[in-house]
């Protein structure tokens, strides 16, 4: 006797199917990161930058072009859109800039502390309620910062400030990006491109390297597997849960390790490897909480309306 109610299976394929373009993309990201790191050994961060862009461009175009052309970067907060995407080509900057100082592994780590800062900033920028459980998982993720830091400080201290600086930008981003998510994804792609393109154009030329024939292919291809990449994360969170697919995030961690021993031989710290699992761990629980009271928060408010006993408890923020 089959027990399991209709549509359970769909379902369940469904979620399976969320799982992997999540992993996938997430491996994607991985790839576009190993080739800028790549890259910027050779060519300046700038030149990197708007090649990319420009590549970007030429997928994001015809998609710009079916939903009203330039009309489609109109927004009722431009100057929101703006910060947004000056975020978003500060928080790109950082990152190339941190990969010709330091591992990729190390850059992730850092990088992945953006959903912890994320919840710290909401607190004290949009004042959003955040109770003292999830106030101790900001903290404990932000030691597994530091622990990962490291001897980076005294070794390497600017460089390491830079990506940990980048990881605040990548904050910032996503709060705006919550804030302005009903303008559309082509609108919010299409302001954080045009951003990247202008600081591209601004910094290329003050340290322009002729790129052979096969470089310049693989900065043009860093633009497209980014592009793809992001299409499969945002395929994954349309066809199953967020509280599923968004964990597998921290495969990012994984991947940045593997590139990083089999294509640059680096040898990853310990203090970072214990630091980089202090952070995911912390960005789980964060992740995780927060989808459980808004849950709970839907429940309750579903009883209210139908007029039922207002007995579900929320657990402290």
């Amino acid at each position: 006797m089959n027990s399991k109610p209709p549509g359970a299976a769909a379902f369940g394929r469904s979620t399976l199917w969320g799982v992997g373009f999540m992993v996938f993309g997430c491996f994607m990201f991985s790839v576009n990161d190993a080739m800028g790191k790549w890259l910027v050994g050779t060519y300046a961060v700038g030149q990197l930058i708007l090649l990319r862009s420009v590549a970007a461009m030429m997928v994001l175009g015809p998609f710009v072009w079916s939903k009203g052309g330039v009309r489609t970067l109109r927004s009722g907060q431009p100057w929101l859109h703006a910060l947004r995407a000056s975020g978003s080509a500060a928080e790109t900057g950082f990152f190339y800039w941190a990969l010709v100082h330091l591992p990729l592994a190390n850059v992730m780590t850092f990088y992945l502390a953006g959903p912890i800062y994320v919840t710290a900033l909401s607190a004290l920028i949009l004042k959003e309620p955040v109770g003292r459980i999830r106030w101790a998982a900001v903290l404990v993720g932000f030691s597994g910062v530091l622990i990962a830091l490291g001897p980076d400080l005294t070794t390497a201290g600017w460089p390491a400030l830079i990506a940990v600086a980048g990881s605040f930008a990548y904050a910032v981003l996503m709060i705006l990006t919550r804030h302005l998510a009903s303008a559309g994804e082509v609108t919010l792609i299409g302001w954080q491109t045009v951003a990247a393109l202008v600081l591209g154009l601004i910094l290329a030329p003050m340290h322009w390297v002729p790129p052979a024939a096969s470089d310049l292919g693989f900065m043009f291809l860093l633009g497209v597997v980014a592009m793809a990449a992001h299409a499969c994360v945002n395929r994954a969170l349309v066809i199953a849960p967020a509280s599923v697919v968004v964990p597998y995030q921290y495969t990012l961690i994984v991947w940045a390790l593997l590139f990083g021993v089999m294509i640059f031989d680096e040898v990853p710290r310990p203090s970072m490897l214990v630091g980089a699992a202090i952070i995911t761990a912390s960005g789980v629980f964060i992740f995780l909480r927060e989808q459980r009271l808004e849950t709970q928060t839907t429940v309750r408010t579903a009883a209210a309306t139908v007029g039922a006993p207002d007995d579900v408890q929320l657990p402290e923020r």
